[in-house]
Order: structure tokens, then sequence, then C-alpha cells
């Protein structure tokens, strides 16, 4: 095996919010913005609650089916989900991304592991039901500075280009320049070469980036039958057309979604904030905003504008047309869906959690917000240097200078001017006690030379801990390439690092490895370290 796996509470890392941290412990706080929680007993509840007999399936799979043939490279177990679909105890587990070009950071790759595992466990613990793993692609999206870019050992790589509308429409030329200049970062050993010549099929016989995308996943993670969905159309839409409606003309989730955020704001701050619509306008390049301005609904940034029955008239004949955002997109998913969980980082459990009010307003079901798996992975270079510094894999969470300091006081434990400025106080104040019992006017200068003498200690210390940082400046270089490299940029590792530096290393073996050591437990949830074997 490549790992061997350690575990560290979520806490432990200090990497996560309060509302995080307290929606994983249960709190009281968090319970009114959830209905079942992330453990077995909580899932057997919920699939006790919750039939799903509304969802429209053979539409469904209908919809699958005809996105799947789309790429050549759909594998036989994903075809065998998709029609496990049609079943009434067939459920899915959902994940959801943006369309990062060459998959963006490692994260991407972190949350289709975490659901295609999360199905296994639930499969193992229900065995009397089936649970499909689902990547949600973004193809509406119009954030193309956020997709078009990776990180690839600390060198930026990005994609240019003029396109405007959603992403997943977005034509992929140009891009084959972008892959030679990876293919000079990666270098040229066998795996690297195995890797660019995927990205080149890719995304040269793909002509648009959705389709791209869908390849790209179904090549990494087809044979453990992922179903890749998207939104962006016209069938799925169909099926949502009383919530576009609801939205446009009764703003019930802006209405329900802000009653939940004035109660979630008592103990913590709002993820995402609704509007009075939370549909756009979708068309050949152009993704914008509605808005009611008088008696018309306005397109933004754009000439576009209808009347109320012209409104209507577009929901029930064009409803691929309107595009969910943020808010109402959750609720897309799971009217088309048997969806029991969505797996998110913290950011989007966050928003998630913004949410229940408005899902029981539409009678749908809400799913079980389980964390992704959060990892760094430690390379074997990372863990002498960790032996040598004497520091153990919890430090590497703490902040840098903190642990500058404790590598020198662990050096030079002998120094100790804390003491000394208690020792210095305590004279003070006797003296400062004797001057006042003689002149009550001179405490103020007894106080003012205290200060002093104190401020003369504090300037010393300084001076001693850059004279030992100086001695220990190997040591003190080291701590600062170990944070440099696991957490880059001061992002974590994940959120940086493109999985191809990781692929050129480890080969074919990488996810294969990823998916064997990031199981869910439904006991407890914790932090995971990989350390290279």
């Amino acid at each position: 095996m490549l790992f061997s796996k350690q575990t560290i509470s979520v806490k432990a890392t200090a990497l996560f919010s309060s509302l995080f941290e307290d929606y994983l412990d249960q709190s009281e706080k968090v319970k009114p913005f959830y209905s079942d929680h992330i453990y077995k007993k909580d899932f057997a509840a919920y699939l006790e609650k919750h039939s799903f007999s509304e969802v429209n399936r053979p539409a469904l799979v209908k919809a699958l089916q005809t996105q799947a043939g789309t790429v050549n490279n759909t594998s036989s177990a994903s075809l065998k989900n998709i029609t496990l679909l049609k079943q009434s105890t067939t459920y899915t587990v959902t994940t959801g991304h943006q369309l990062c070009l060459f998959t963006g950071p490692l994260y991407f790759i972190y949350k289709i592991v975490s659901a295609i595992n999360l199905c296994e466990t639930l499969k193992q613990n229900f065995p009397g039901k089936h649970f499909v793993p689902v990547y949600w692609m973004a193809t509406e999206d119009h954030d193309f500075e956020e997709i078009n870019h990776v990180h690839v050992f600390g060198k930026k790589v990005s994609w240019e280009s003029t396109q405007k509308g959603s992403v997943g429409e977005f034509k992929t030329e140009g891009l084959t320049e972008v892959i030679a200049e990876l293919k000079t970062i990666l270098g040229d050993n066998e795996n690297s070469k195995e890797l660019i010549h995927l990205f080149e099929k890719t995304y040269s016989e793909q002509h648009n980036l959705a389709d791209a995308t869908r390849y790209l996943v179904n090549a990494l993670f087809g044979e453990y039958g992922l179903v890749t969905l998207d939104g962006n159309d016209a069938n799925l839409k169909a099926l949502f057309k009383e919530e576009f409606k609801k939205d446009i003309f009764g703003l019930i989730p802006f209405n329900e979604v802000n009653q939940t955020i004035h109660e979630l704001k008592k103990h913590y701050s709002a993820q995402v904030t609704p509007r009075e619509i939370n549909v756009f306008y979708k068309g050949k390049g152009i993704r914008e905003r509605i808005e009611k301005k008088g008696e018309r609904f306005a397109v933004l940034n754009s000439e576009i504008n209808f009347s109320k029955g012209e409104l209507e008239e577009l929901i029930e004949n064009n409803p691929e047309k309107l595009s969910p955002n943020v808010v109402l997109r959750p609720l897309y998913q799971q009217k088309i869906l048997p969806n029991v969980a969505y797996v998110g980082g913290p950011g989007e459990l966050a928003y998630w959690l913004e949410y229940k009010n408005m899902f029981d307003a539409f009678k749908i079901s809400m799913p079980i917000l389980i964390p992704r798996n959060f990892v760094m992975l430690l390379d074997k270079a990372s863990q002498i240097k960790l032996q040598k510094l004497n520091l153990n894999t919890e430090d590497l969470f703490k902040d840098g200078e903190a642990l500058v300091k404790q590598l020198i006081k662990t050096q030079h434990n002998d120094i100790n001017l804390e003491e000394a400025k208690n020792q210095l106080a305590k004279l003070y104040s006797k003296i400062t006690e004797t001057v006042v019992s003689i002149d009550k006017t001179l405490g103020g200068t007894a106080e003012a030379e205290k200060q002093k003498a104190i401020n003369g200690l504090a300037a010393i210390e300084q001076k001693i801990n850059k004279a030992l940082k100086q001695k220990s400046e190997s040591d003190v270089n080291q701590i600062w390439s170990l944070k440099e490299k696991l957490f880059p940029k001061n992002s974590s590792q994940e959120r940086y690092d493109n999985f191809s530096m990781y692929y050129a290393k480890y080969g074919k073996e990488f996810i294969p490895n990823l998916m064997k050591e990031l199981n869910y437990d439904l006991e407890k949830f914790e932090y995971t370290v990989l350390k290279e074997n």
C-alpha cells in the first residue's frame, strides 16, 4: 500500500469554523437547522421516513442514460447504477463541484471518493437497499476565473478564454497549449505521460467543457459506478417548473431562507444570502439574474425582459432557459433525485444549513449533510523532517510562529524570562507599597519604573529569541519549508495542489489507494493524514 492512515480530531486541526465543529458535535445550537445527522442510527431513521415516492424515476433514468451517451467512456458499472435507479429501493449519494480545469484542487478528488465510499458503507449497513454515487457537474456556473487554473508544484497553469456564459458550454479550444505547459512541469516519467495522454484525449476529443469533465471523471472513477449528472437538461428542468414559479412569483425561498438566517445569526454568520428571485436566465453566451422591475421581469445586463404571462409561458415551454442559483440548486437536486446524503465541504454544509425551512415549505426531502473526507498527504521526506525536529503530526496544524517558539523552547529550555518578569513585577509591587506608604504622590513614578523594567526584560527576551533563532536557523527553515509544502500560500494542501503532481509520483495506484483509506465510519468523523510508506 502507498499510505498508512492516521486520524486526528477535527477540532485539533483548528482549520474549521465553529458552525462546522458544532454541527459535528450535534450542538443544541445547530440542531434546528437539519433533520437527521451523520451516524448510522440517523440514516436508519431517514430511510424509514423518506420513500422518495414523488421522484420521477423513469424521467431521471432516461435523462441520465441520454447524458451518459454523450461520451464514449461511460462504464458498464455506471450504466448498471443508472438502471438500478428505476427501483424504489435505490437511493443516491451526491456530491457537486465546478468544472475545474484538470479537476482543480485535490479536494475535487476527495469529494468524489467520499461519495463513492459512503455508498459502500451504507450498502454494508443497509444490505436490502442500493446506493448510487452521483457527481453533480456545475455546468451552469459562470465564474470562469474560479475554474480556469491549477497549481502544480507551486506553478500556476491557466487557460485564458474570452467565452461568456455557462462554463459547461465553453468550447475547449486553446487547451492544447495549456496541456503542453503542464507537460513541461510534470516531466516525462511514465505516470506523467499517461496522465498527459488522458488530458489530451479529454480536452481535444470532447468539444465543450461539460463533456470533457464528464469524460475525465469517467476515466478516473467509472469503474466504481459513479454517475455523472448535468443539471443543465431540458427534461430534468421540466420536473422543476412549479418550484421555479414559486421562487419567481411567490418568493418562497427568499422568505424561508431569510427566516432561517435570522435564527442562525444568533450564533453564527450566514454563508449565503438569498435574493428575491433566485433564478438566472440562460441563453447562448449569457447567464444573468432575473429581477422584478415594476411590473416586468428584467434579465440584468441585457435588453431581455418579460411580463408575468411571458415568463410563465417560458417556464412552461422552455424551462431549460432558466438556471437555479446557489439557493435553489439544492432544491432542484432533491426534487429530481432520491438523494439521502449530500457530501460537501464546510462552506457547502454551512449554506445547506440555511435551507431546512425552505425544504419543509416545498415538502421536499432535505438530505443528510455529510462532510467530505479532509486529507493531508505526508510524504516520506516530510515525515523525516518531522522526526528530526521532534514534532508530531498534530504539531503541523499549529501556527508557524508558534512552532518556531516551541522548537526554540525545546532546544534551549534553560531560558525562562517569563518567571523573571513575574519576580520583577512582585519586587516592584513591594517597592511601590513602601514608596506609597511614605508619599502617595510617588506611586505613579514607582509604577512607571516598574513598567520600564519589565519592558527592558521584554526587549532582552526579543534579542535572546532572535539570537536563538539564528542559532536554530536550519531547523527554523525546515519548519517553514514544511508549512509551505503542506499549507501552500496559507491554504491547505487539498485546496491548492492539483492531483496531477501526485499521479505523476504514484501513478494508477493513487486513486485506488485513496479509495481504500478514505472509508466512512458511521459512528465518528475525523480528519485524515495519509503517510507515505
